[in-house]
């Protein structure tokens, strides 16, 4: 249970960078305690798509990981970015990403800042 809490605290602040650095990433609410609670949703949901789809991602694009030496990495964690956008959408949560560049660029800042995130908390393991 910690290491989900871990994991969902360090996806929010990755995703709170991204916003914070990304124009066409759009986190809108009333008030902060209101853009919190989206971003710690969001975060979740992002958590769920990278649990459950992003394997599936993987498993299918194999070849392209071999080929492309690892950096179609960066194209499916963009797809998991516009994926969780467009879910955020569905279930009327106010996150945004515009465009799949930005995707790129958000999916390699969100990997970078969780990374970082992951070193500094801390984790059962």
């Amino acid at each position: 249970m910690k290491n989900f809490v871990v994991k969902t605290i360090a996806n929010a602040g990755a995703l709170a960078v991204s916003v914070w650095l990304l124009d066409k990433i759009t986190l809108t609410g009333d008030s902060t305690g209101k853009k919190i609670g989206t971003l710690i949703v969001v975060a979740l949901l992002f958590g769920v798509v990278n649990f459950v789809v992003k394997p599936i991602v993987k498993v299918l694009t194999f070849p392209l990981f071999i080929l492309t030496l690892g950096l179609i990495t960066l194209v499916v964690n963009a797809l998991m970015l516009l994926l969780t956008s467009w879910l955020a959408d569905k279930l009327d949560l106010s996150f945004h990403v515009e465009g799949f560049w930005t995707a790129v660029l958000g999916g390699l800042i969100i990997s970078i800042v969780s990374w970082a995130l992951h070193v500094v908390l801390p984790d059962e393991d």
